[in-house]
């Protein structure tokens, strides 16, 4: 007995050692409450430190029980300190901070020699740190970050956190007095797209509905078009035409359909006046999938098949690449598997099938990865799907994420053929997300085939950002689909549409007869994701003029209905479940009784992105369209926008308002 009470008394003693407390919190600016990330925490005097994650929280374990004084810095912020902070053995201790933007900078000389929309002038400004100080500040959407805290945004200058706005110039320099930072707006280097390759767009045109009275499409949730487009805008050129598929523009964005019930997606219709167009209608379609919750979803089989050749060195390709895929990884369940293939001169496999729960080793692998040599793109294809099979989830989600540039030039180098590949294995239950990263060399129309013909979807990440939106953001309609194979198809009422034209999906039209054979491949929704498409139709006149059409061997005319009804076109939208093989179908009419005077805050921003794109595109059929107009009807139907997306695309407007101006259109 007096042993035990000895080992116990020296157990006692000896667990305050190694039994340390934690230090955990969140880091917000002060001014916006938004977090902030990468911010720095340290112990003082004491190697102990963190930085704060995406969502701006730290934690620091393993403090011996003290007292000590917390520091915490950010660039463009100033430095905070916590005294008599008292940690105590087995204790956590919660510790929030508020940072407050710092202008200490003496002045700053902006020197314009490119003018917007003033008259032209070589006027220097100086601006110095109390004019700063009765300026608005706002949170940045930047277009350059300069060293250690200014940062040049095409319209606004942000120097250690604050933003200067409205400067009204193109920025060309900046220059801090004291010599500290320097740099012009001329390292914003034009894109070299000479190696880029885009799939050639042939504009939707206004269609006959008595000749033509069928519009058939495959959905299509891909949204690479707009990230790529904003790629180019923030580095301060237009864009190519071809670059811009106005559909892609459209379902970046979500909208609020309303949640179906007892089927996988739900169909909701809107009808008012065409904004581009006055004379005309505009039909809204959306498609809503069901949420689906992470514990609903079942263990996911991920496959990463990451480029790794030399054409993927520079920062926003594997770098970004890098920072992307450890967001993923940080989201996964404890039964989730993950398995690493690269390729470049050769193909390898850098990461055996892994489990959620062991993060860390999935994260070192990432870590690892550097670029070299030619891009073995087929080969690594072929190895990502056979791994895909191997480790086959009959329960759960099974899918490959190919991350390139999409420069293929060994192995399966042809399109075709890797086409073919793929849509063999999607039978198997093996679905496809492709992401494009970088520039100067972006495959965009490879990428895009490969995504639509594998039941996958193709965005390109841009920035860190949009990373975010794609693997946290919209985690579920990313990984998990809910409905494959699907298709609409409008059949438009002679007696009360003349004519109509489908906004965008171009490369998405399919063959009437197509829509109800489940052997053609459809589109794929994510869940919880939102499709859109937009009709601009022109109503019927003279329904004399449509009473019979006259064919050599037969004879169409409108039905007595089509003339008594007040329906002016029906959607249908086919679909098979996520493992199934028969198609089903559900449908909805759209009655001129349901014309809206007043439309949706979906339906006028929808319209006014449809519109950014038409103008960007240089659209025969954009109307009345114009950028003040476009950012108007946005500005005023953001709705919740609970991640900045819709404000951001504003910003993005008047960008291209300026970069419009200049270019002299």
């Amino acid at each position: 007995m007096l042993f035990f009470t000895k080992f116990f008394a020296i157990l006692l003693l000896s667990v305050p050692l190694f039994a340390n407390g934690t230090l955990k919190g969140k880091v917000t600016d002060k001014a916006s409450n938004e977090a902030l990330i990468g911010a720095n925490i340290i112990v003082l005097n004491h190697s102990w430190g963190a930085a704060t994650d995406i969502d701006g929280f730290y934690e620091i374990k393993n403090i011996p029980a003290g007292t000590y004084t917390i520091k915490v810095t950010y660039v463009g912020y100033a430095p905070f300190e916590k005294k008599d902070v008292t940690i105590k053995n087995f204790q956590v201790v919660e510790l929030d901070f508020e940072l407050e933007t710092d202008f200490t900078l003496s002045e700053i000389v902006v020197v314009d020699q490119k003018y917007f929309e003033q008259k032209a002038t070589n006027t220097v400004k100086v601006v110095d740190s109390e004019m700063i100080n009765k300026l608005p500040v706002k949170g940045t959407n930047n277009i350059m970050s300069l060293q250690s805290g200014v940062v040049v945004n095409d319209r606004s200058i942000n120097i250690r956190g604050g933003r200067v706005d409205e400067v009204g110039y193109y920025i060309e320099e900046v220059q801090v007095q004291a010599g500290v930072y320097e740099s012009r707006y001329s390292k914003i280097n034009p894109i070299n797209t000479s190696n880029e390759e885009y799939a050639e767009v042939d504009e939707n045109v206004f269609n006959n509905s008595f000749k033509t009275p069928l519009s058939t499409f495959a959905i299509d949730v891909d949204a690479a078009s707009y990230t790529n487009v904003r790629r180019f805008i923030n580095s301060g050129q237009l864009p190519p035409k071809d670059a811009v598929r106005v559909e892609e523009f459209i379902n970046y964005f979500d909208y609020d359909y309303p949640a179906p019930k007892d089927e996988p997606v739900k169909i909701y219709t809107e009808l008012s006046n065409c904004p581009w167009n006055k004379e005309n209608y505009l039909v809204h379609i959306g498609i809503k999938g069901k949420e689906i919750s992470r514990d609903q979803s079942g263990p996911s089989n991920l496959v990463f098949l990451i480029d790794v050749s030399g054409s993927m060195q520079p920062e926003n390709k594997l770098p970004l690449l890098k920072r992307a895929f450890k967001l993923l990884t940080k989201q996964l369940r404890n039964d989730d598997k993950v398995t690493i293939v690269v390729y470049a001169s050769s193909t390898g496999l850098v990461l055996e099938p892994t489990f959620g729960y062991d993060r860390e080793k999935i994260l070192n692998a990432i870590d690892n990865l550097y670029a070299g040599g030619s891009t073995a793109g087929g080969a690594g294809i072929q190895l990502a799907y056979k791994m895909a099979e191997v480790n086959f989830m009959s329960d759960g989600n099974n899918r490959v994420i190919l991350a390139t540039d999409g420069d293929f030039n060994v192995g399966i180098s042809n399109t075709t053929e890797l086409v073919k590949f793929i849509q063999d294995k999607k039978q198997k239950g093996i679905f496809l997300t492709v992401l494009g990263f970088g520039g100067e060399n972006l495959k965009d129309s490879r990428l895009e085939k490969l995504a639509d013909d594998g039941d996958g979807q193709y965005a390109y990440i841009d920035n860190f950002m949009e990373a975010k939106k794609v693997f946290v953001n919209e985690l579920g309609a990313t990984l998990f689909t809910i409905a494959k194979d699907s298709k609409i198809q409008v059949e438009f009422n002679p007696a009360k549409v003349k004519q109509y034209r489908l906004v965008g999906y171009e490369n998405r039209l399919m063959n009437d007869e197509d829509f109800d054979n489940d052997k053609k491949d459809g589109g794929e929704i994510g869940a919880g994701h939102t499709v859109t498409a937009l009709y601009e139709i022109e109503l019927q006149d003279d329904i004399d003029e449509i009473s019979e059409l006259q064919l050599k061997y037969q004879v169409v005319e409108l039905k007595e209905s089509a003339r008594t009804t007040d329906e002016l076109l029906t959607v249908k939208f086919r679909y098979k479940e996520p493992n199934g093989e028969t198609s089903k179908l559900i449908s909805q009419a759209v009655p001129l009784s349901a014309l809206r005077k007043y439309p949706s805050k979906n339906f006028n921003f929808s319209a006014a992105v449809a519109m950014f794109g038409m103008i960007l595109s240089d659209s025969e059929n954009k109307g009345n369209s114009n950028l003040d107009y476009v950012r108007e009807l946005a500005e005023s139907n953001l709705g919740e926008d609970n991640f900045g997306y819709r404000e951001e695309f504003v910003d993005l407007v008047q960008k291209t308002k300026r970069l419009d101006h200049l270019a002299g259109r």
